[in-house]
């Protein structure tokens, strides 16, 4: 879990330091013991719940009632995610934009929604030991508060007093009065360790590796066998694991792309961006509002994994020979048509886009949901027209309805995503290992479409956000076997091809991956499949 860059102590007005020490209850008038030696005021209400704690130091008037806006949003995003299913870099910009956050409270209210998902499956660990019933019977609202109070306390260079006064201060205001007393006093026990005293404790009855890890980098059991599984599979040492999975708990760097001939970095680099070191005319961006940039604003520019620039590049530069036309010597060659089969929501299409622009040739983005395809058409639209098209369809079916068509074919396969954890930090414990069995078949019966569609001496560039095996080596042997027409190409000198460095070390038995720990990309892997003429 990163440590937030953003320091201070709460945000906006903070009337009363605390929050109330030593356990503060429900708020009530000034006063101390009855006659009878009770702990209730003239009106007859109990201030503190037990004898063993005495008044806070503050009175109830003094307390922090109201949300500041930055952990309000942290809170509001939260909610969306566990309550409707929602992607937190979706709800994250409308929240803060909603509350007029500027760019110092909005760096906090990421890294407060981000450290909070990421850090779940821990802190839950930790929170398990400071309240007195399972954490599944608290009310969620309850939790999520509790969450974002953990991550300020473990990780985020914020004041504990600060930390706490502001947590219970928004659960007060959003939740109520009696949730607040139980947070505030849970919170305290928090606070008493550091993440690393936490994580001895947690730790030091526990032998099994896999649950060790689990706990320390804050993601599922399955997911850490999973990705073990994944580095042996694409030729790395499974001792590598911790490092990998501590790149996923690392905070992004937002990834430029300009689209070539169309798109420049000079605006972005103007504002702080720095040239990016893997791929021609990307850059790195430590965030702000990029949408005040006019080429980001007129789509020339655009924010883009580098793994999924490098990808998409290296399908666009595979040699595919002198092919002609009419297939005769001499003949004028064609321009290549190219297909972009599951296109949505358009990052990959558009830089597909500009670089067939560039080539001469034209691309068919295939997209079947609707509202993915109006998404894909948004992406293209800096990209003169006369260079794309969007289909509406199953890519499923383009194999048949038009086969032989296409010199290249990019499947971006739909995919549990396990690739891309840093950057949907909600993903680790939504994704279960039956998505695994479930997309398949999908994915299978795409790259078959793909294969079907391209045309004899093209290629098709198998791609997934995962670098898990049974969407990826699987996948390509299964789909390859027993056909003598089709033959891997060498994914890793294509991707070193492409690359500033010349040398990615990501290729391994003609396949290719990427990794979060080593290239500083999401795990994008590639397999470059071609139709043998």
């Amino acid at each position: 879990m990163s440590e937030s860059g953003t320091s201070g102590s709460g945000r906006g007005p903070q009337r009363g330091g605390s929050g109330g020490q030593g356990g503060g209850g429900a708020s009530g008038g000034q006063g101390g013991r009855g006659r009878d030696g009770s702990q209730r005021n003239a009106k007859g209400r109990e201030r503190n719940r037990g004898p063993q704690r005495g008044f806070t130091e503050n009175a109830p008037s003094q307390r922090t009632r109201r949300a500041d806006p930055a952990r309000l949003v942290a809170f509001e995003v939260l909610r969306a995610v566990a309550a409707e299913d929602a992607y937190a870099n979706l709800v994250l910009p409308a929240r803060i934009r909603h509350h007029g956050l500027d760019k110092r409270d909005a760096g906090f209210a990421t890294e407060l929604s981000y450290g909070a998902l990421r850090g779940q499956g821990t802190y839950d660990a930790i929170l398990a030991r400071c309240v007195d019933r399972p954490l599944d019977q608290l009310d969620p609202a309850i939790l999520d508060a509790l969450r974002i109070g953990a991550h300020q306390l473990l990780a985020m260079r914020v004041p504990a007093h600060a930390a706490l006064d502001q947590t219970v201060g928004l659960a007060r205001a959003v939740i109520g009065a009696g949730p607040s007393a139980l947070i505030n006093a849970v919170l305290r026990k928090v606070s008493a360790h550091t993440l690393e005293e936490w994580l001895d404790l947690l730790l030091s009855d526990e032998t099994d590796e896999t649950k060790q890890a689990a706990i320390r980098y804050a993601h599922p059991e399955w997911i850490v066998r999973a990705l073990r599984q994944s580095l042996v599979a694409h030729g790395r040492p499974v001792s590598e694991i911790g490092d990998l999975l501590e790149a996923d708990n690392a905070a992004p760097v937002v990834n430029l792309v300009a689209l070539p001939g169309l798109g420049s970095l000079d605006e972005a680099l103007e504002v702080g961006a720095t040239p990016g070191e893997l791929v021609e005319g990307s850059a790195l961006s430590s965030g702000g509002d990029l949408g005040r940039l006019a080429s980001v604003r007129e789509g020339t520019t655009r924010v883009q994994d580098v793994g999924s620039q490098l990808v998409a590049r290296a399908m666009a530069a595979v040699d595919l020979g002198d092919r002609t036309a009419g297939g005769s010597p001499g003949t004028e060659k064609a321009a290549e048509r190219w297909l972009d089969m599951c296109a949505g929501p358009g990052g990959k299409a558009a830089l597909l886009g500009a670089l067939a622009r560039e080539q001469g040739a034209t691309l068919l983005a295939n997209e079947p949901a609707p509202h993915r395809a109006k998404l894909v058409r948004q992406a293209l639209a800096a990209v003169p027209h006369d260079v794309w098209h969007v289909r509406t369809g199953d890519g499923r079916d383009v194999g048949t309805e038009m086969p032989d068509s296409f010199d290249r074919v990019l499947v971006d396969a739909p995919c549990t995503g396990l690739g891309a954890l840093r950057r949907r930090p909600e993903s680790r414990w939504r994704r279960t290992p039956k998505d695994l069995t479930d997309l398949g078949p999908l994915q299978r019966e795409l790259l078959r479409s793909a294969l079907a569609a391209v045309k004899p001496g093209g290629v098709v560039a198998y791609v997934t956000c995962s670098p898990h095996p049974a969407e990826t080596t699987a996948v390509v042997s299964d789909v390859l076997r027993k056909r003598d027409d089709l033959e891997l190409l060498d994914a890793g000198a294509a991707l070193d091809s492409v690359s500033l460095t010349g040398h990615l070390d990501a290729g391994h038995e003609l396949t290719a991956q990427l990794w979060p720990h080593v290239h500083r990309t999401d795990a994008m892997f590639l397999a470059l499949i071609h139709k043998k003429a």
